[in-house]
């Protein structure tokens, strides 16, 4: 009788502990066939080249994983998922606790731990971002060459479109997108030309060990969208003409840390394959192994493996961008990993008018830096539905992310000798609480075209010795506008707006700060549309414009 109660007990507990996940903390990286002075071993051209142009030193962190450590590993019985080269660990799957017991016997095994179990068809972790139906017509985009449709709003409040019209769409960019998956990204409509162009590079279900990342969650999909979606009159992301790498490295049907681990691996198969900028709608902080919960306190930039991960993808020359986090009204109310990272673009959410959307994780980082770093449109941010087709306004920093990263691909496409760093602090610089940055939308909201200013003196060393006129946007306008006027010391000036007949149609005086690119917007209520002069009179003469008004 205890033979057959005993027997269906075995069984259970043998079939559920082969189904955890564990991972191995190496102790060294010693007699690796490879070597620092062999990259091209483990490293695409592209990568090597963006380490060359960035003057970034290939070091030990560069070197994979000893692969007689994995096959030691794998002679155990154990089933090997992925391995991280920046952490010097491998992520398994043990049928049974012998093999833990002779993986831990290894003398270059410094320690193993459980990292998780596989999810739960069907079941989401309970942080998917809200959709809402279309409740709005698309906007008009008269100050674009492109058709934004529902997107215009998002576009036009980082004042992305002046980049657009330039020209920078994201060509000859590469961007990795980690995600839970990508429903459908191989047949819906606002990706045709992406599919047609070939600029989907690759795809890899780092959670499954699989090729195929289009049969998952639908979450990716709306992130991509935000980014690639080519479509004309409904929607267009902000790097329509980027190329991208389509990553799965979180199981939507749980939350275990095993996926901090998948998005490390990730990120290093991103920076072997040249990748230019890595974004991530996903954020980390407890899990349902409390063993494996995150505290504040870990939100250093220093603690949790993927916010090692991510500073270390940095380090490498990528531009890592990580959703701030949607616990603004939760108890935990702070970011979560990696968005603490030093070395990583946090964005919040602000809702189509510009305030503070409340829901948006809160700064600071727990050791006091400045978090979120920037924001973008994420409440009411209008996406492309992966089933059926169709665009819905949905709400979560998962959305005001991916429409900052592909703005800062193309920012990057424009000045493709500048570093990540100096494209993030561009960005930051421009950004609408610069002087005066919160622990809710840290500086603001970031102008490109003010961000293309700030790189254009930073790379060109344009001659900034006297007072300039350097900008004015929109242009045509509606009801305001905003110029950047660099003033070479403080300074009261004139600001007036002349008809075609010379006559005054405003007047005020206005503030300059020393040496800066000062960015002030005008609201003239000007009567009539047409053409207009517009000037600023200051100790060193007049500086004039024209504005159309339509």
């Amino acid at each position: 009788m205890k033979k057959l109660i005993l027997l269906p007990l075995i069984l259970y507990i043998t079939e559920a502990f082969s189904q955890n996940r564990f991972v191995i903390q190496l102790t060294d990286k010693n007699n690796s066939p490879y070597s620092i002075s062999n990259p091209s071993a483990y490293l695409s051209p592209k990568s090597i080249a963006r380490r060359t142009a960035q003057n970034i030193s290939i070091d030990q962190s560069d070197l994979p994983v000893n692969p007689a450590y994995l096959t030691g590993i794998a002679n155990t019985g154990a089933i090997i998922l992925n391995k991280s080269k920046w952490l010097n660990t491998v992520s398994i799957m043990a049928p049974d606790s012998t093999v833990i017991a002779a993986i831990n016997s290894l003398p270059y095994v410094s320690s193993t731990k459980i990292a998780g179990r596989p999810g739960i068809p069907g079941k989401t972790d309970g942080k998917s971002d809200r959709l809402t139906p279309l409740n709005v017509m698309p906007l008009a985009a008269r100050v674009s060459n492109l058709d934004y449709g529902f997107a215009t709003n998002q576009v036009l409040m980082l004042n992305g479109q002046y980049l657009h019209n330039q020209g920078f769409k994201g060509e000859g960019m590469v961007i990795a997108v980690m995600d839970a998956g990508f429903l459908n990204v191989d047949t819906l409509a606002c990706f045709d030309k992406l599919r047609n162009e070939n600029r989907i590079l690759g795809t890899w279900d780092f959670v499954n060990s699989e090729t195929d990342v289009y049969q998952d969650d639908s979450h990716g999909a709306m992130v991509l969208s935000l980014m690639a979606a080519d479509l004309p009159g409904q929607i267009i992301g902000t790097a329509p003409n980027a190329d991208y790498w389509l990553f799965r490295t979180e199981d939507g049907g749980s939350e275990f840390i095993i996926e901090e681990y998948n998005w490390a691996s990730a990120a290093e198969f991103a920076d072997s394959a040249g990748v230019d900028l890595i974004n991530t709608s996903l954020g980390y902080t407890v899990f349902w192994d409390s063993t494996q919960n995150h505290t504040y306190t870990d939100m250093d930039g220093n603690t949790t493996p993927i916010t090692i991960a991510a500073d270390m993808a940095a380090s490498k020359g990528i531009l890592v961008e990580n959703s701030a986090g949607n616990e603004g009204n939760s108890q935990w109310n702070y970011i979560g990993a990696p968005a603490d990272g030093d070395s990583v673009m946090a964005t919040g959410a602000v809702d189509s008018a510009e305030f503070y959307a409340t829901f948006s994780s809160n700064g600071p980082s727990f050791d006091g830096r400045i978090k979120p770093n920037i924001a973008a449109q994420g409440q009411g941010a209008y996406v492309y539905l992966p089933w059926g087709g169709g665009v819905a306004a949905g709400s979560g920093t998962s959305f005001s992310g991916p429409i900052m990263t592909g703005m800062a691909a193309c920012l990057w496409q424009a000045f493709p000798g500048m570093n990540n760093m100096q494209i993030i602090r561009a960005i930051e610089r421009s950004a609408s609480q610069f002087t005066n940055p919160d622990t809710l939308l840290g500086y603001g909201i970031p102008d490109f075209q003010y961000a293309k200013t700030l790189l254009a003196i930073e790379a060109y060393g344009a001659d900034y010795t006297s007072d300039q006129l350097v900008s004015i946007g929109p242009n045509p306008f509606s009801d305001d506008f905003t110029f950047t006027f660099f003033s070479i010391r403080k300074q009261d000036a004139t600001v007036e707006i002349f008809d075609m007949l010379g006559r005054q149609a405003y007047k005020n005086i206005m503030h300059f700060n020393a040496m800066s690119l000062n960015k002030i917007s005008v609201n003239p209520h000007l009567q009539g549309k047409g053409v207009y002069v517009f000037r600023i009179r200051t100790g060193e003469g007049n500086f004039s414009k024209r504005v159309i008004k339509d």
